[in-house]
């Protein structure tokens, strides 16, 4: 590994750091907040944070203001980029596909399924990574936005006993049922829905084996909403099978890290709460 950049940030460390990555094939990037107490060599739990389409490591690091809240609670944040990247790495001109559209599904078609791993590369790689180069325990909690939150929402309810919570803000819930989801399923899984719905929360709830409590922030004015998220598919899958739901709707907060920024206070203290617990 090697660290890119440093910054000074609420008594801890906003760090970027690039690897090679064996899981994708190619040279990653991913930011790290370390909490004062992990720069003091202090073991502490890990909220991974999963960003949504057209997003690097970036947006989040720069956006969400998480940086105040992960040093009160003593978390370790860590944000990856969302797609492999890369002359090498497949691409298309279309902001839904391809890099910086990544998914977090192992791709099994061409020419996506040599680099796009992201499943792999959060579920596997990178944990193993943080808790060998940081001071982190195995405490891990997820969360993420749109189609990040997709991710989260998904990596959670396949992976029981490996978080201690789970949170998403706007996210793709039933990416089989929506365009954004149905576009790059198509393509980076082929015409096997049964592999959609390995990569699906609202299918995942019908089978999951832990009663993980899934935490959804959806703003009502979010342009997505109707079109994309459909957050009540949702909501209707867990009902069915009695799996704990926490879903906020947010009158007038749209898609934007505006959103994500007045509310990420409330889910770092949560999963704060969930990894200490």
């Amino acid at each position: 590994m090697e660290r890119i950049e440093q910054h000074a940030s609420h008594g801890g460390s906003q760090q970027v750091w690039k690897h090679a990555s064996s899981a994708l094939g190619c040279e990653m990037r991913f930011g790290v907040y370390l909490p004062e107490a992990a720069l003091r060599g202090e073991a502490c739990p890990v909220l991974y944070w999963l960003s949504g389409l057209t997003c690097s490591e970036q947006n989040f690091l720069t956006k969400a203001g998480a940086q105040e809240h992960a040093a009160r609670h003593g978390l370790i944040v860590v944000a990856p980029d969302t797609s492999p990247r890369g002359a090498q790495v497949a691409d298309d001109a279309a902001y839904d596909l391809g890099q910086g559209a990544g998914f977090y599904l192992n791709a099994t078609q061409q020419p996506w399924a040599a680099h796009y791993r992201m499943y792999d590369y959060v579920v596997d790689e990178l944990p193993a990574l943080i808790e060998a180069g940081f001071p982190a325990t195995d405490r891990r909690a997820v969360s993420g936005h749109s189609m990040g939150g997709h991710g989260a929402l998904v990596v959670a309810l396949r992976n029981p006993g490996r978080y201690r919570s789970v949170s998403a803000f706007a996210p793709i819930v039933a990416p089989s049922q929506v365009p954004w989801g149905r576009k790059a399923f198509s393509a980076y899984l082929g015409d096997d829905r049964k592999a959609w719905e390995q990569y699906d929360a609202t299918e995942l709830v019908k089978h999951a084996s832990e009663r993980l409590p899934l935490w959804v922030d959806q703003g009502e004015g979010d342009e997505f909403l109707q079109s994309q998220l459909q957050p009540q598919r949702l909501r209707a899958a867990c009902d069915a099978v009695g799996h704990p739901l926490d879903l906020q709707l947010r009158p007038g907060y749209d898609h934007s890290y505006y959103f994500v920024a007045s509310f990420i206070g409330e889910h770092i203290a949560r999963h704060a709460q969930a990894l200490r617990a």
